[in-house]
C-alpha cells in the first residue's frame, strides 16, 4: 500500500472540512493509516482554506512537505495554484473551475492570475472540471465536492463500495441517493 498525499484547497464556505472527512474515512474504512489536517480558523467565507490528507500503510504526520504531494484537489483554481508548490513532478491537480473571486480582485485592485492557473498545465497533469455544472447535471447542485471525491476516486485505491459507506456516513439521509449519484457522475467524468 503505497503512500498517498493529498492537498485540498479551497475558500471559506465551500465544504472543505467535510470533503477531508469523507476522503480520509473512505480511506481508513479500506485499511488506511490516516492522518489529516485542515487549515480554517482563520478563513472566511471566501477566505483561504486547505486540508491536506496522507494515507498509506502507516503514515506518521498529515503534513505535506514542498514537491511530495501526489495530487492536489482544488476546489477553487487560485487556491489549487497557491499550494502547486506542493505538489510533485508530474503530480495531479483536479482543478473546479468555477472561480471564488477575492476582495482584491472584486475590487478590481489585482487581476485574477488565468496565465499563472493555465501554465499549472505545463508542469503537472491538470483535469479541469467544472463541479457545479456537473452537480446540478446530477440533479443536486449542492453536491459539487461529490463529483470532486468522484473523480479523486479514480486516483485512489479504494473501491466505489468504500466511498458508498463513507459518504453515507457524513452526508444528510434525505442526500445520500443524490450524493451517490454525482459521486458516479465525477468517477466518470472524462473532461471536455
Amino acid at each position: 500500500m503505497d503512500m498517498r498525499s493529498i492537498i485540498i484547497a479551497g475558500v471559506g464556505g465551500q465544504g472543505l472540512v467535510l470533503a477531508t472527512r469523507i476522503i480520509s474515512e473512505a480511506a481508513f474504512l479500506s485499511g488506511m493509516d490516516v492522518k489529516t489536517n485542515d487549515v480554517v480558523g482563520l478563513s472566511q467565507r471566501g477566505g483561504t482554506v486547505w486540508g491536506s490528507i496522507k494515507m498509506g500503510e502507516k503514515v506518521y504526520s498529515p503534513n505535506i512537505l514542498p514537491r511530495e504531494a501526489d495530487i492536489i484537489l482544488g476546489m477553487e483554481p487560485l487556491e489549487a495554484l497557491r499550494w502547486s508548490h506542493n505538489l510533485k513532478d508530474g503530480g495531479t491537480v483536479i482543478l473546479n473551475t468555477n472561480r471564488v473571486y477575492p476582495t482584491p480582485v472584486l475590487l478590481e485592485k489585482e487581476e485574477y492570475p488565468e496565465e499563472e492557473i493555465e501554465a499549472l498545465k505545463e508542469r503537472f497533469n491538470v483535469i479541469e472540471i467544472d463541479a457545479q455544472v456537473e452537480a446540478k447535471a446530477s440533479g443536486n447542485i449542492r453536491a459539487a465536492n461529490t463529483i470532486l471525491i468522484g473523480l479523486l476516486s479514480k486516483y485512489l485505491d479504494i473501491s466505489d463500495e468504500v466511498w458508498y459507506e463513507a459518504l453515507k456516513g457524513f452526508v444528510p439521509a434525505k442526500a445520500v441517493e443524490e450524493n451517490l449519484v454525482a459521486f458516479r457522475r465525477g468517477k466518470e467524468y472524462v473532461g471536455q
